[in-house]
């Protein structure tokens, strides 16, 4: 762009040589003096052009190469957009059909629904979950308090908020806002006893984890909630997805050219609670 003024009038200088009849060329008004004067002249000028001429071809076969590689990645990456689309549905399914998986207690569904209608904040909730247990079925329950303070966050993304600072409009929460991608893939980052999975009060979907005796994980905000409530979860199972649209194939090319990677458009809120109280993950999880 900021050679097209100096090769526009290049090309229509060899434009207009090249329409001109090979005689006229060969005379000059002045006579012989001017013919040879002029021919010196043209003996200095023609290498210049040939040489810019040269450099404007090896430029243009540049962005030949580089549209040919570009509209490769681009199917490339559709295919891969296509492929993790297909990987979504399978995990979905196989979540589904997962059956070998312990389970610590069963729910009772009639004292989680009494639970969820009776409470208006979510620590008034997190103290009534132990109501809704029906019947215990197992007393190994994990523990990760050896890991306190390495676990690893359950979704690749940047923290935005961390522990009780202010949102835009001022509201304060104690927990973390995680920017992830769209459809992003939530896992337990440790061993832990689902103890509930659903929609919860404004918070969207939830699932809550309980990594260790008394001590409850909130992931709120996702667009799915995969496993049942009481399963002991491995870690790195597939907890659920986030929500929105994968951006298209020529968004996330854009994006990675300009140093900003994938796009991070939804956002994962995480809380951690001792007992009743909420504390700061960063005592839990290494959010750097």
């Amino acid at each position: 762009e900021a050679r097209r003024d100096r090769i526009a009038a290049l090309l229509a200088a060899l434009q207009s040589i090249s329409q001109a009849p090979a005689p006229v060329l060969m005379l000059h008004p002045g006579g012989a003096l001017g013919m040879a004067r002029a021919g010196l002249i043209a003996s200095e000028v023609t290498p210049a052009l040939q040489a810019e001429a040269e450099a404007l071809r090896a430029d243009l076969q540049e962005a030949a190469d580089l549209a040919a590689l570009q509209q490769s990645a681009i199917g490339t990456l559709e295919e891969g957009l296509a492929g993790a689309q297909s990987a979504r549905s399978a995990l979905s399914e196989a979540i589904s059909d997962r059956t070998d998986l312990p389970k610590r207690f069963t729910e009772d569904p009639v004292a989680t629904a009494l639970l969820l209608a009776s409470t208006d904040t979510l620590d008034a909730f997190a103290s009534g979950l132990a109501r809704t247990i029906d019947a215990e079925l197992s007393s190994s329950a994990p523990d990760a308090t050896a890991r306190k303070g390495e676990i690893p966050l359950p979704v690749q993304g940047r923290v935005l908020r961390g522990f009780g600072a202010a949102d835009a409009a001022g509201v304060a929460r104690p927990g973390l806002v995680i920017a992830t991608a769209p459809r992003g893939l939530v896992s337990t980052p440790v061993a832990a006893t689902l103890r509930f999975r659903g929609e919860l009060l404004d918070y969207g979907n939830v699932a809550i984890l309980e990594p260790a005796a008394g001590v409850l994980v909130i992931l709120a905000g996702l667009a799915e909630v995969f496993g049942e409530t009481g399963e002991i979860l491995p870690e790195g199972a597939a907890v659920g997805l986030m929500g929105g649209d994968p951006p298209a194939s020529h968004e996330i090319l854009t994006e990675t050219a300009q140093g900003g990677g994938a796009p991070q458009t939804e956002t994962l809120y995480l809380e951690v609670r001792e007992g009743d109280v909420p504390v700061d993950p960063a005592t839990w999880f290494a959010s750097g």
